[in-house]
C-alpha cells in the first residue's frame, strides 16, 4: 500500500472534519481529568472518520465515567494527601470498578448523578445498540427493523441483460451485516460522542454541587 495514499485520505478527511470538530479538542474537566487522553482520541478517530472506532472508544468512555462518578460520589472530589491515595481509593476501586453497565447506570441514577430521561437513553439505546452492537460485536438489534426478506438483484457478466430478483435477509448475511454496521456507525459516531461528552460536564456538576 501506497503511503501516500493514507496521507491523502487523513489530509482530505482533517481538512473537512475540523471546522465542525475542533470545538470538541477545547474543554478543562474539573473532576474526571484522567478521562483527557481518551477524549482527544475519540475526537482524533472522528475527525479522520473512523466511526467504528470512535463509537467502540465512546462505549469505554461512558463505563469508565459511570465508574469513576461513583467512585468520586463515595470518597469526594476535594484534594487528597498523596500518601493516602492508596487507601482512600482501594475500596470504592474494589465496590466499583468490575461494574456491569446496567448497574451502573442504576447507581447512578440512585446516586442522583443522572437524571431519569438520561438513565433511559443509556440503559435501553445506548447499552443495547451502542455496547453491544459494536463492543460486543452483536448486530441484531441495531439491525432488527430490517425486513427478513429485502429485495437483491442478480446479472452476470457473460449475459447482463438477464436480471434475475433475489430475496435475501440482510440481517443474517455477514457482508451484508457489516455494510450495514458500517452505515449506522458513520451515521452515530457523532451524536453519540456527542450525547456522552455533554454528559460528562453534567455529572461533574452534579458532583461539585453534591460535595
Amino acid at each position: 500500500m501506497d503511503k501516500e495514499i493514507f496521507k491523502n485520505s487523513f489530509i482530505e478527511n482533517l481538512n473537512k472534519n475540523f471546522p465542525e470538530l475542533s470545538k470538541n479538542f477545547d474543554f478543562k474537566l474539573k473532576v474526571f481529568s484522567e478521562l483527557n487522553t481518551i477524549l482527544f482520541e475519540i475526537n482524533k478517530c472522528l475527525l479522520l472518520e473512523f466511526n467504528r472506532a470512535a463509537i467502540t472508544l465512546t462505549n469505554n468512555l461512558i463505563e469508565r465515567l459511570l465508574k469513576l462518578a461513583l467512585i468520586y460520589q463515595e470518597v469526594g472530589i476535594g484534594s487528597k494527601p498523596v500518601e493516602k491515595w492508596t487507601e482512600i481509593f482501594s475500596e470504592p476501586n474494589k465496590k466499583y470498578g468490575q461494574l456491569k453497565l446496567g448497574n451502573s447506570i442504576e447507581l447512578c441514577k440512585k446516586n442522583k448523578l443522572i437524571t431519569e430521561e438520561e438513565k433511559q437513553i443509556l440503559f435501553n439505546h445506548i447499552r443495547v445498540l451502542m455496547r453491544n452492537g459494536f463492543a460486543h460485536a452483536d448486530s441484531s438489534e441495531i439491525l432488527a427493523d430490517l425486513p427478513d426478506n429485502s429485495i437483491g438483484f442478480q446479472a452476470s457478466l457473460s449475459n447482463p441483460t438477464d436480471i434475475k430478483e433475489v430475496r435475501m435477509d440482510y440481517k443474517v448475511i455477514p457482508f451484508m451485516q457489516e455494510l450495514q454496521m458500517e452505515n449506522f456507525a458513520n451515521e452515530n459516531s457523532r451524536p453519540y460522542f456527542k450525547f456522552v461528552f455533554r454528559l460528562i460536564f453534567k455529572i461533574e456538576k452534579r458532583l461539585i454541587e453534591n460535595n
